[in-house]
């Protein structure tokens, strides 16, 4: 028996709340292959993929995201903040100032400042 997309969803979803990013990595990737246009997908792969130290590959996905979507405030944020662990710094303040605009909160940039 074939397992819909809801079913395997949910079990990324799982790995993904039990911290086994990799594992979550891998089947939202191949979720992804299916729906290659659904952007809260491809941003829940960022963020595995964030986790688990590939990022690279989570800068891919999170500049796709803000390709398809330039306001989502968040995957601005990720995406700084993983420009910033790859000591690209100067590269992640127009992303950090833009999420800090963007969701109001005024915590982004303060702290590459710090």
């Amino acid at each position: 028996m074939t397992e819909t997309t809801a079913v395997r969803y949910d079990r990324a979803l799982m790995y993904f709340d039990a911290k086994d990013y990799i594992t979550a990595a891998r089947l939202f990737h191949d979720l992804l292959t299916e729906l290659p246009e659904d952007v809260a997908l491809r941003l829940l792969l960022a963020r595995a993929y964030y986790h688990s130290a590939q990022l690279r590959r989570a800068e891919t996905e999170l500049r796709e995201v803000l390709t398809r979507d330039p306001v989502a405030d968040y995957a601005h944020l990720l995406l700084g903040r993983t420009l910033q662990r790859q000591s690209r710094h100067a590269e992640a303040v127009p992303h950090l100032r833009l999420a800090e605009a963007m969701s109001g909160t005024g915590t982004a940039i303060s702290e590459v400042a710090g």
